[in-house]
């Protein structure tokens, strides 16, 4: 099982992500913002042609996904426990290496955006992180626009709230379009393969000044995919210290 996803990808994403890295720019064009509008002139081509292709990341294997309702661990060196409300492409690889989608399903991405903030070259660190998708699967084709609500609660009150937009009618890149990014690679072709791709957002509780914590909960709600997904957040144990690799 290999989770994966893409960003820069919806209409309102490239303003949060700018914002983060204006300060590397000096007031330039951010890579960011170039790589946004790559999708926003190519990123939606006719079928079957290939478009711009999107930034993309990988988070890890199945070992880092968290069932719904469970906490997603922030490892001692985290420097941000940052929810990332996305929708979420499941796919198995045929016998014949035809990915095979799944459906879809409501995610929480969680990324440490202090961290990426830092430099966006840190961005892959930061994706490295747990992440959560479901509680439910959608089958078939997607709604054009879909609209949810992504909340913080701490201490049983809502801590922060906002509508997100999702769908391809609200992204600069179909999803023909990203599929085919990840999928050319014939690593990922795997006969018997699971993979999780992450779409991407375009709201973040970060570019609102908010700093989640361990006790927190986050919820992501969209009426198209019933049942919200909620998670947790909790402190994860330190696994690895300087100097722990000893030579054979």
């Amino acid at each position: 099982c290999l989770v994966t996803g893409t960003g820069l990808t919806h209409l309102g994403s490239a303003a949060t992500r700018d914002k983060m890295h204006q300060q590397q720019a000096e007031g330039a064009v951010t890579d960011s913002m170039r790589m946004f509008q790559w999708g926003l002139e190519g990123g939606r081509p006719p079928a079957g042609e290939e478009g711009a292709q999107p930034e993309w990341f990988y988070k890890g294997d199945g070992g880092i996904v968290v069932r719904p309702g469970a906490d997603l661990p922030l490892p001692a060196f985290a420097e941000d426990a940052g929810e990332e409300p996305e929708l979420v492409g499941l796919y198995l690889i045929g016998a014949d290496g035809t990915p095979y989608r799944l459906g879809y399903a409501l995610g929480n991405e969680f990324s440490d955006h202090v961290m990426e903030r830092r430099n966006y070259l840190y961005l892959a660190h930061s994706k490295l992180r747990a992440c959560s998708f479901g509680p439910e699967l959608r089958l078939g084709a997607l709604p054009a626009h879909l609209e949810g609500t992504s909340r913080i609660l701490r201490d049983g009150q809502e801590l922060w709230s906002k509508p997100f937009l999702s769908g391809e009618q609200n992204m600069c890149h179909s999803f023909e379009n990203l599929e085919f990014h990840h999928f050319k690679y014939d690593q990922f072709l795997r006969a018997g393969d699971i993979h999780v791709h992450y779409f991407g957002t375009a709201t973040l509780s970060f570019a609102d000044g908010i700093q989640a914590r361990p006790g927190d909960t986050f919820e992501v709600s969209l009426d198209a995919f019933g049942q919200p997904l909620r998670n947790g957040i909790a402190a994860a144990p330190e696994q690895v210290r300087p100097g722990v690799v000893k030579s054979l």
